[in-house]
């Protein structure tokens, strides 16, 4: 039988959580009103990179804060991460960043960690680890369905020592950020081979010729600072050193990219889900309609409940799935991952929206950071996999599975 049991989290793991904890409280969420003034400066679409993100890193990194997402380097398992991601998901725009652990560079580094060799390690990784320079992960294009990552279409292709490249890409995460530095861009190199050998990942310097970040795409209505790049490839040349593990790897590394990057969505969603619930909490007691405060009605009473509820469950599937992370490996986890990438958005939104629905016209403005944080976490029930695309595959693994009942045991 199968031990469900949760490990409790080490000393040391503890007191990080606690580090986090106070740095989130002190420094991270009083800072906000200074990164929303350089942004509104800024311009809605703009792109520079606020002081305040810099000046957070380095009071992270004094107090051990960092890296804490890759265990190679922080000694953490996944589970002992899982509630310091939790507290960075509160202000999802500083908080994740300040410790760098920011997606799409947590993805790339963990791709770089596990498949790159010494000199991309050298040239790439260390000053990613360092926190000096950002990235991009250009896999899904405009013109085919990528929830499928078999239809890429963009092409990589050899030309004695180099590879050239060309096609469009959108969703670039973190390409218009000024530090921006690579990318690294996932098409195909043999379109003969078997389905799953004829993508390549390959490592794209952003100023390579032929590189055009075309425009940014807002999420409804809101531009990121790193922003989600639409971005021209047209004869690109790389050396085919800059392969990432072996040609025809690309799909396989793409799988190996991808299970932590979700989980870790997961964890920063509980995050955002827990706020938006303190905020309903505090906007209920406070809010006086019809001679009494809003948490003395039953409907309201009952949305704190159910998003209570909600949380609890969505953490504890995120945590299992840590868990066999952790014991087992990524791959015995898939499913796991699967069903927290489904059932935590569904929660963080659900929670976000009735967030929104007790402040009144307050939780569609920028007032609040309700509407911002409902727009991204509906938009995580796309990225890295719609809903369907899983539930597609847990469908598939469960009708896989060996009955446990005995014959007869279900009665029809």
């Amino acid at each position: 039988m199968t031990d469900h049991t949760i490990p409790s989290p080490s000393a040391r793991a503890l007191e990080l959580r606690t580090a986090m904890e106070g740095f989130m409280r002190d420094r991270v969420l009083p800072a906000e009103a200074d990164y929303a003034a350089h942004r509104a400066a800024d311009g809605p679409d703009g792109h520079t990179v606020p002081p305040v993100i810099e000046r957070l890193k380095a009071e992270a990194r004094e107090l051990g804060l960092w890296n804490l997402f890759l265990p190679s380097e922080s000694g953490l398992t996944q589970l002992e991460y899982a509630p310091i991601a939790e507290l960075s998901g509160w202000s999802n725009d500083l908080g994740p960043e300040a410790i760098n652990c920011q997606a799409p560079d947590t993805g790339n580094m963990e791709l770089l960690h596990l498949l790159g060799t010494e000199d991309q390690k050298a040239t790439w990784l260390e000053p990613l680890l360092a926190g000096e320079i950002r990235s991009a992960f250009a896999m899904t294009e405009p013109d085919v369905a990528s929830s499928d990552a078999t239809n890429i279409a963009t092409r990589i292709e050899r030309d004695g020592d180099d590879y050239v490249i060309n096609g469009r890409k959108w969703w670039t995460s973190g390409a218009m950020d000024p530090r921006c530095s690579v990318m690294i861009v996932m098409g195909k190199t043999d379109p003969e081979a078997a389905t799953h050998r004829q993508q390549s990942m390959v490592i794209v310097p952003r100023d390579t010729p032929g590189v055009t970040i075309v425009r940014d795409l807002p999420v409804f209505g809101h531009h990121d600072q790193h922003g989600h790049a639409l971005v021209t490839f047209e004869d690109v040349r790389v050396p085919v050193t800059n392969v990432i593990g072996e040609e025809g790897g690309g799909f396989a590394a793409a799988q190996a990219r991808l299970g932590p990057g979700r989980i870790h969505h997961c964890m920063r969603a509980l995050g955002a889900a827990e706020r938006a619930l303190a905020l309903l909490v505090e906007r209920a007691r406070s809010r006086v309609a019809f001679g009494a405060p809003l948490a003395d009605q039953g409907v309201v009473r009952q949305q704190i409940a159910e998003s209570r509820l909600e949380i609890e469950q969505a953490r504890l599937l995120c945590y299992r799935a840590c868990q066999v992370i952790d014991t087992e490996g990524n791959k015995a986890a898939k499913d796991l991952v699967a069903m927290a990438k489904v059932a935590v958005p569904r929660a963080a939104t659900a929670v976000i929206d009735r967030a929104i629905q007790v402040h009144g016209g307050a939780g569609i403005t920028d007032v609040t950071p309700l509407a911002a944080m409902y727009g991204w976490h509906r938009a995580m029930r796309l990225f890295d996999g719609p809903d369907e695309v899983h539930l597609r595959s847990i469908a598939r693994s469960e009708l896989g599975r060996t009955p446990v009942l005995p014959p007869g045991a279900v009665v029809v």
